[in-house]
């Protein structure tokens, strides 16, 4: 229990730590690769509470594609992080609102979990086969790919039709440009695909 407890507080320090360095920092790639410090640290603290599904999907998604989304974006984009910069106090004071309500959120949560336990102890069952010893992986799979599964495929369906929605509203055929037609490439032969010429000592080839 105590191994746990130090896991713990060192891994809570690291993610606040890593969270106050991801908005303080001045270099945006550093801001990234603090955030992944930070989502690193999380995964671990939802290990030791047991929510090992949780610690998988910020390892996988947010840190495997997200973060790096992020950070192959800032590094490859000319932004111009000066001119966004002076606009940072004009915003300050929404800014701090939203955090404000933020904390207050969690205190109410935290006081919460404080004075009436855990979730562990709700007698609401999570998923079906509920009072069975199982895990937190298998409970939430078996609410996704068994009991809800018709509902889940809709919104993997609604989830590909936006994403080519949003490759055919962005593409633009612009005038003048030359673009490969693939099916010519594909179908091309050595007969029309290449021309033998015999040119004249001392003479060029012409178009």
């Amino acid at each position: 229990m105590a191994l746990q407890a130090i896991a713990f507080y060192l891994m809570s320090a690291v993610t606040l730590v890593a969270g106050f360095c991801v908005v303080s920092a001045r270099n945006p790639v550093h801001s990234v690769l603090w955030l992944i410090l930070a989502f690193f640290s999380a995964a671990g603290l939802f290990v030791l509470l047991g929510a090992e599904f949780l610690a998988m999907l910020l390892v996988v998604v947010y840190v495997g594609a997200v973060a790096v989304l992020f950070l192959f974006v800032v590094m490859m984009l000319d932004v111009d992080f000066t001119a966004l910069r002076q606009g940072f106090a004009r915003y300050m004071p929404l800014g701090l609102v939203i955090g404000a309500f933020l904390a207050a959120e969690m205190i109410l949560v935290s006081t919460a979990v404080a004075t009436r336990g855990a979730a562990k102890d709700n007698d609401t069952p999570m998923a079906s086969g509920a009072g069975v010893d199982i895990s937190n992986v298998e409970a939430i799979g078996r609410v996704l790919y068994t009991d809800y599964i018709y509902f889940f495929q809709a919104a993997g369906l609604v989830l590909l039709v936006a994403m080519i929605g949003a490759i055919v509203l962005t593409l633009r055929h612009k005038p003048g440009v030359k673009r490969q037609i693939i099916m010519d490439q594909v179908l091309r032969t050595p007969a029309t695909g290449m021309t033998i010429v015999n040119p004249k000592p001392g003479e060029g080839i012409g178009e």
